[in-house]
């Protein structure tokens, strides 16, 4: 990957909101490196927006000092107090505004805050801001319904219905299933359903349901060893000194889930041809959406989630391949931003969003 430093950025991350950021996040890691490497950072949430009389967008930021960090857990204290300062500024002047909060997050305590980036997020658009993950790509992808828009080779058999009939019949048929929510995240309320599991399957729908809709899904025997998160960037794998970001999650224990808070533990991963070949086969539709920065979540031969809201992560990554991924994306943003500059800002939001 070729390094590119041009002129200082301004850069917005847009997140659900600073006060419930954690230091290892993936965007507190972005927005550290990107105050590094010389640019202006303002970090703010969801509730800090506001769509001006004069039609432009503003938001009530954090700002950070003209230095370089030592670690991100110096900038975190900036972030969250610290030297730090609150300033009020024109989003409509940024270069770049990453969209990095996760609706899900909001769903059932805030669900005025579910939509609100992507909003906000055209606007910002109509005044050439580079928005990033694309606001219309993102409305598409507002539930794990996304994952069926792709082809039927890289995706498990899945049934989504509120029917308790109709999932019934489903885990006849398969044996055993998983079950999740369509709305929700982290791995919260996912139960595996075995044969001798179907007395009870009511009661493990009804509890799933109780916020919306049902995926009754395939389960695949290689979940038991847990699934492998694969960053791409512009299209492609993230791939830095020949080595991909990337990162396994184990499962332990009884729980089926993988995810970290859910109990699952880290490991080193190999990105496998099989993973390789679910990546292209992805590609066309993650440029055609605008889709900048994606976290895939493999298991075997087959892509269980896209994660294209803040996906998280590249610290994990880091810490196996003893590659900083995060200078490289903060790298390919300033591109982007030359590249409008270069050819008067002649280029639309998702062609920009991969170049």
């Amino acid at each position: 990957m070729v390094y590119w430093k041009g002129n200082d950025m301004k850069i917005g991350f847009l997140v659900n909101d600073i006060n419930t950021e954690k230091v290892g996040f993936t965007t507190v890691r972005l927005a550290c490196e990107a105050v590094n490497q010389g640019n202006e950072v303002y970090y703010f949430g969801v509730g800090d927006l506001a769509y001006d009389s004069d039609e432009f967008v503003r938001a009530r930021a954090r700002t950070f000092p003209a230095k370089k960090y030592a670690s991100h857990n110096s900038f975190f204290k900036d972030l969250q107090g610290g030297k730090g300062t609150n300033k009020r500024v024109t989003v409509d002047d940024l270069d770049v505004l990453l969209l990095r909060n996760v609706p899900s997050d909001d769903f059932l305590a805030r669900p005025w805050a579910a939509t609100v980036a992507t909003e906000f997020g055209r606007l910002a658009m109509r005044r050439g801001v580079i928005v990033l993950n694309d606001p219309n790509g993102l409305s598409k992808a507002g539930s794990k319904m996304y994952l069926q828009l792709f082809p039927e080779e890289v995706r498990p058999r899945t049934l989504i219905t509120r029917d308790n009939s109709e999932i019934r019949a489903f885990a006849k048929e398969e044996g055993t299933i998983v079950l999740k929510p369509l709305q929700g995240s982290g791995g919260a309320i996912v139960f595996l359903v075995r044969p001798d599991d179907i007395p009870n399957l009511n009661q493990m729908i009804d509890a799933v349901s109780r916020d919306g809709f049902v995926i009754a899904q395939q389960y695949l025997p290689a979940a038991a060893e847990g699934d492998m998160r694969l960053f791409m960037m512009n299209g492609r794998p993230l791939l830095v000194k020949g080595k991909y970001a990337a990162f396994r999650r184990v499962r332990t224990g009884g729980d089926m889930r993988s995810n970290i808070h859910a109990g699952g533990k880290l490991a080193a991963a190999t990105v496998t041809d099989e993973a390789l070949r679910i990546a292209e086969i992805v590609r066309p539709k993650l440029v055609q959406d605008g889709m900048f920065f994606v976290g895939l979540d493999v298991v075997g031969d087959k892509l269980m989630e896209i994660n294209v809201f803040s996906p998280g992560g590249l610290g994990s990554a880091q810490k196996f391949t003893k590659v900083n991924f995060c200078r490289y994306v903060i790298h390919a943003l300033q591109r982007k931003v030359d590249y409008m500059e270069f050819y008067g800002r002649n280029f639309g939001n998702v062609e920009m969003s991969n170049l």
